[in-house]
């Protein structure tokens, strides 16, 4: 059987972490910085983790 490739668009976008949980990036952080608060824009920096229930689906993507 053949090898499964890697989806290499959500290879750049997602990370897993030491205890198999993927770590995601927020979305808004491309412009329109002016109108969002200081408050909103620091937690935007930080990542987040993907949510149990797409978690198979993104595991699918990212085999080993």
């Amino acid at each position: 059987m053949p090898k499964i490739k890697t989806h290499r668009g959500a290879a750049k976008r997602f990370k897993r972490t030491s205890s198999g949980k993927i770590r995601r990036f927020k979305a808004y952080t491309s412009h329109f910085f002016v109108r969002k608060s200081g408050r909103q824009k620091r937690n935007l920096r930080k990542s987040a983790y993907v949510h149990k229930a797409d978690q198979p689906r993104i595991e699918r993507m990212l085999p080993k």
